[in-house]
């Protein structure tokens, strides 16, 4: 039996399958048919698991741009049309490659690739929701190396500098836009399920995630508004925030919509938690040390907004137990809108070299990761997928480099090393 980790964070258990509505024979709304591209030949999704997401995006949202445009012209090309752009350009299709192999690797795909194909796009659609909002709720410009959502729609009507209560209009306008991603997707799910004999573990473990997200967003935006949070704390709405819907969730989908045992979604979702912690610890790292032309936005948000991250997290501790006065006071003022700008953040990067917390969040990814990996070995599933599993975790999470570096904190921190910088989100 393996020993519970203190970084890992209680994980609530699913709720009691409910219902899932479009059973068999029921009306699922007005999108149509489950499969929208035709055919899928699983054989031919295996070789490129990107492309046919993107490809059952492009022609689903192409008919939801067009219900949108029928409802009002406006509404269809401001946000519909947008919100479409958005999820069938960028990203890494992570969480639906992972749920389509969790699938193919307990026998799922022969006689039901088109259903977890919309899955799979479903889970897209949920990241494009997550990313508006997130924009959003950060202030952050740009998304994937573009402007991000909030700001095209303030550039195009010039109301950057028009508060309202809830912020701009570009920024009231993309949380809509979240929404209509988050309806979108739950549509693509339902639509999913119709037939399935899996229909009901699957739609328990989908709202489930969709709680957890919202959970993690909110714990995030009250440590942000308290300033308050322990490395534990940070641990917990990484795990809620990001690693539920980012590997866990995909990787029990899959394997729920394949018939898979309850021992294999089991291990699966223990190699989701650990990789998926290891992903929102990596891009807390890639946030405060990266370079803004690979991760496509820029660095150091985190400290700019306060945020309660990890890697902040641990600085502080590691602080306190040295007794380290001067570091707890750098990392209370520096910290923040009124503080982190110019030397004052370079200081605060300096700290996080010099005290060890940042090698000590990239040797935890390492650490994260690899239990993720020997997880995935572990659930049963068929040799490929398991490999293309395993893969994709060490991808997305896995850590470039040494964990320590040589020479001054500022040749250290400026050197790249040993922070991980993949691509973006």
């Amino acid at each position: 039996m393996r020993v519970q980790d203190p970084l890992d964070p209680p994980v609530p258990s699913d709720p009691p399958e409910p219902a899932a509505p479009g059973g068999p024979g029921e009306a699922v709304g007005p999108a149509g048919p489950v499969n929208p591209v035709g055919t899928v030949d699983p054989v031919d999704v295996d070789r490129d698991v990107p492309a046919a997401v993107e490809a059952w995006l492009r022609e689903t949202l192409e008919r939801r741009v067009r219900e949108a445009s029928a409802t009002d012209a406006v509404f269809g090309s401001d946000l519909a049309a947008r919100v479409a752009r958005f999820a069938v350009t960028g990203g890494s299709r992570l969480r639906a490659e992972l749920l389509w192999w969790a699938a193919r690797g307990c026998g799922g795909g022969e006689s039901g690739a088109a259903r977890l194909l919309g899955a799979a796009a479903a889970m897209e659609l949920i990241q494009t929701c997550a990313l508006i909002h997130d924009d959003v709720m950060d202030g952050s410009a740009l998304r994937r190396g573009r402007a991000a959502l909030h700001v095209v729609l303030d550039g195009q009507y010039g109301t950057g500098a028009r508060e309202l209560p809830c912020g701009t209009f570009g920024g009231a306008a993309a949380v809509l836009a979240g929404d209509l991603a988050l309806a979108w997707a739950d549509d693509a799910f339902v639509e999913c399920l119709d037939g399935s004999g899996a229909s009901g573990g699957a739609y328990a473990i989908w709202r489930a995630m969709r709680t957890e997200m919202v959970a993690g967003q909110y714990l995030d935006l009250r440590a942000q508004a308290t300033g308050t949070g322990s490395a534990g704390q940070a641990a917990r709405v990484a795990a809620l925030k990001t690693a539920s819907y980012t590997v866990e969730r995909p990787l029990a989908l899959g394997a729920t919509l394949a018939g898979a045992p309850e021992r294999t979604v089991r291990r699966l979702r223990e190699a989701g938690r650990s990789a998926g912690l290891a992903f929102q610890l990596r891009d807390d790292l890639r946030g405060t040390f990266g370079d803004p032309a690979v991760i496509g936005k820029p660095v150091g948000e985190d400290l700019r907004e306060g945020r309660a991250t990890y890697v902040l997290a641990v600085a502080r501790e590691r602080c306190a137990r040295a007794g380290d006065e001067a570091g707890l006071r750098l990392l209370d003022g520096a910290a923040g809108p009124a503080g982190a700008g110019g030397r004052a953040a370079d200081r605060v990067l300096d700290l996080l070299v010099a005290c060890g917390a940042r090698d000590e969040v990239a040797r935890r990814v390492g650490e994260l990761c690899h239990r993720g990996a020997e997880a995935v070995r572990e659930a049963g599933l068929a040799p490929a997928a398991e490999d293309r599993i395993v893969t994709l975790l060490r991808g997305a999470c896995g850590p470039d480099g040494g964990a320590s570096g040589s020479g001054s904190p500022q040749a250290v921190r400026k050197a790249g090393r040993p922070v991980p910088t993949g691509g973006g989100r």
